[in-house]
């Protein structure tokens, strides 16, 4: 298997591979995507975007997390492949929909080079049945989790993936990757579960270190960010615009009455790579 072409993005970041379907015969699954994102042995990335492809009949993309499995939505992923999408020349518009499995994505460029893209992400939910958390259907708000040795107050919601979002007086990478595993698969998180620490930093700012399902420790979460933001402004603790802060830099998040909640974030185009002959062998 040789001469696939991979491209580098990054958002804030976090990092994807892009395997453009129109350019590659090979889709790439499992154990094959695992090797490719391993920093110091592949190419190293958070994930691989595989797209465009189509779902339900329009454009679309497929995120698969760096241990190989696959995700229904990444923020920080569809801005990625929305700039790929205008850089490659698949789309022409500056607002345009990318189709996910977790549903239809809108996405506007805000600038004539791609560079920044605002995203309508779509409305949470805190009900346990959607998220999923076990035990009596209830909006997980502010309820309590024993992880590991240590009980947390914690806010669960999904915005198209599962997040748990625990607010703490300080933050820590390494408290995000201690508490990260036991949140990921703990048995209440029937489909593993997204951590966010969040600190309040007033109320239009917030704080927070990402620990997330498949991929581990990362600078930055664009889902994440939504998640952390709409859980805040659930509690009362923020204004409906909220700048996060992550340790790859700030995504700006702006929730509608109707609690939309729409994400605005940077991205930028790193390399294009061929993988070596016998790689995978």
């Amino acid at each position: 298997m040789s001469g696939i072409i991979l491209s580098k993005y990054q958002g804030l970041g976090n990092d994807y591979l892009i395997l453009d379907a129109k350019k590659n015969r090979e889709q790439l699954m499992g154990k094959k995507i695992a090797l490719l994102c391993r920093r110091g042995f592949g190419l190293g990335a958070d994930g691989v975007l595989y797209g465009p492809v189509m779902i339900d009949g329009k454009l679309g993309v497929r995120i698969f997390n760096s241990d190989g499995s696959e995700s229904a939505i990444s923020g920080n992923g569809v801005r990625i492949f929305a700039k790929y999408l205008l850089d490659q020349g698949y789309v022409t518009e500056h607002s345009f929909d990318i189709e996910t499995l977790a549903g239809t994505i809108h996405v506007e460029a805000l600038n004539s080079r791609g560079t920044e893209f605002r995203v309508n992400m779509g409305k949470p939910s805190f009900f346990s049945k959607d998220i999923p958390v076990t035990g009596d259907p209830r909006e997980v708000i502010d309820e309590k989790f024993r992880f590991g040795d240590k009980v947390y107050n914690a806010t669960c919601l999904t915005v198209g993936n599962p997040h748990c979002i625990i607010f703490t007086g300080s933050l820590s990478a390494k408290e995000a990757k201690n508490l990260g595993p036991y949140v990921e698969n703990s048995d209440e998180f029937p489909n593993r579960m997204n951590l966010q620490l969040c600190r309040v930093i007033d109320r239009g700012n917030l704080d927070i270190e990402i620990w997330e399902r498949g991929s581990g420790y990362t600078r930055a979460s664009g889902t994440g960010s939504c998640a952390a933001a709409a859980a805040a402004y659930r509690l009362g603790y923020v204004e409906p615009r909220i700048n996060v802060n992550q340790p790859g830099g700030m995504i700006q998040i702006d929730i509608a009455a109707d609690g939309t909640i729409f994400m605005t974030g940077t991205v930028g185009y790193i390399a294009e790579m061929t993988i070596a002959e016998g790689f995978f062998s």
